[in-house]
């Protein structure tokens, strides 16, 4: 299981997924689910990926190799509504490979991505891509994705998230996300890879890695759970008839 959050805001972008894979309790791994793509100055092509590894992983590789190849890539794609077609193109074309060959023996080969980024003369976009290779696309009203296991996290982005919230805001809100995810499930889990991207700045940022024990998110960690425990010391007392 994993668990990728991506927002699409007035301010820019914002994208954080863990890294924990597992094939059961006694075999857990860790694997980067957060790729770029990018040409500086051009444009900005953020990938977040969950379900099988195996088809995931064979959908970045085609990517990258194709980047130098003839025909359409990620690096010339004319829109980010292209490079989602493109992506769902890829995922189908591994799938057919996967379930026509011997692998394919009960084992649910399905993925699903989170593509999100900014190229040259367009606006930010962000899409929600099934394994199936069709996609959506956010909006102002609904400004972020989740895929993987969401539920844990869900609940703060609905209550805290919106369109204008100013980016380092949303990030915390990412982030307080994951907490809740990561106490509530055990497949989620550190190191968690993040990217912040500023509408039309066109830079391909390094992004961060936060590690186990990690000042800044234990801090917040810690306030959000002191926070919560004071707020529900401080709410009105349930009245009498509520006892009966």
């Amino acid at each position: 299981m994993t668990y990728c959050v991506a927002m699409s805001l007035a301010q820019g972008l914002v994208f954080v997924s863990d890294s924990r894979t597992n094939a059961g309790v006694d075999h857990i791994s860790v694997f980067r689910k957060l790729h770029v793509f990018g040409v500086p100055g051009e444009r900005l092509i953020v990938l977040q990926s969950a379900g099988n590894l195996a088809t995931s992983q064979s959908v970045i590789s085609l990517l990258r190799q194709r980047l130098d190849g003839v025909g359409e890539h990620l690096h010339n794609v004319p829109s980010l509504f292209a490079a989602a077609t493109l992506v769902g193109d890829t995922l189908r074309e591994v799938l057919a490979h996967d379930e026509s060959a011997t692998l394919n023996q009960g084992i649910e080969l399905g993925c699903s991505f989170l593509l999100g980024g900014q190229i040259h003369g367009q606006a930010p976009a962000l899409y929600n891509l099934y394994p199936q290779g069709n996609f959506i696309t956010s909006s102002e009203d609904t400004p972020y994705f989740q895929i993987g296991e969401s539920k844990y996290g869900k609940p703060i982005l609905d209550r805290a998230l919106s369109y204008q919230t100013p980016l380092e805001l949303a990030l915390r809100c990412a982030l307080i996300s994951f907490d809740s995810t990561i106490r509530s499930n055990l497949s989620v889990g550190m190191p968690l890879d993040l990217l912040v991207y500023k509408t039309d700045s066109f830079e391909v940022p390094s992004g961060f890695r936060v590690r186990e024990g990690d000042a800044y998110f234990e801090g917040i960690r810690q306030q959000w759970c002191g926070g919560l425990s004071t707020l529900l010391g401080q709410l009105a007392e349930a009245p009498g008839d509520y006892w009966v």
